[in-house]
């Protein structure tokens, strides 16, 4: 089923032992535009700080609940690696992060088999060192930034192939794959005030500098294409996707 983005934020997030915060924000890769994390703002208990969940850590997810079950304890969350959401995220800290949890790595079919130098939380003694080294914040000039924070992308300016047409307003999601499947695109300012579903596929070009997303497809076909009102963001099947 697909799933508005918008929709999912302030999710509760929770480990086998208690609550672990809100969900405020989603990372996507700019290859596949598959959700890699999911931001969460922890409470109290720690802090306020932000942590990086993957999906490979949540249990079976009864999305009417508003609550994402993490196969994760809050001490696991408390002594995992320091990543500063507020700078982008280098593979060198994706490294340290995958290195701690026993998530199997996106990127090619994984550094080492088993999960990158079978760490997980169960094993006695970490090595500390190798992860302060990989997450090594120092030098980042040849660091890989390849995450999008879906935040951020929204407001990016959509251009069609013969003029502007809107703004990002919204990602839909499959929630079986969590791969960004359209974008949800506010005209108001350009056609007449309607949203409208642009699939991903017709994206040709994204400038992240100058925030502008460039798409395949034209103006007009972006204005006789059917409006996707409030039912269609609260039940994303049932919007119409430009084909």
């Amino acid at each position: 089923m697909q799933r508005s983005i918008n929709g999912l934020i302030g999710y509760h997030m929770r480990a086998t032992d208690g609550e672990i915060g809100k969900v405020v924000d989603f990372y996507f890769d700019d290859d596949t535009w598959t959700i890699r994390y999911l931001i969460v703002k922890t409470g109290n208990w720690f802090s306020g700080r932000e942590v990086l969940i993957s999906p490979d850590a949540l249990v079976k997810t009864y999305w009417e609940s508003g609550i994402f079950n993490a196969n994760l304890t809050k001490e696991q969350i408390r002594n995992s690696p320091d990543i500063d959401t507020d700078r982008p995220v280098s593979r060198q800290q994706e490294i340290a992060l995958h290195a701690y949890y026993p998530w199997q790595s996106y990127w090619g079919s994984g550094f080492y088999p088993g999960g990158i130098w079978g760490i997980t939380d169960s094993s006695p003694n970490i090595d500390r060192k190798i992860i302060k080294e990989a997450d090594n914040t120092d030098n980042h000039s040849d660091d890989d930034l390849h995450l999008r924070s879906t935040r951020q992308v929204t407001g990016y300016h959509i251009h069609a192939t013969d003029g502007e047409i809107g703004h990002v307003k919204d990602f839909i999601m499959d929630d079986h794959t969590w791969k960004l499947v359209c974008l949800e695109v506010d005209t108001h300012n350009w056609l007449g005030g309607k949203k409208v579903l642009l699939e991903v596929r017709h994206i040709r070009e994204v400038q992240w500098i100058n925030s502008k997303v460039f798409v395949d497809v034209s103006v007009g076909s972006i204005k006789n294409s059917t409006s996707f009102d409030e039912v269609g963001s609260k039940h994303p099947e049932i919007g119409n996707k430009i084909l």
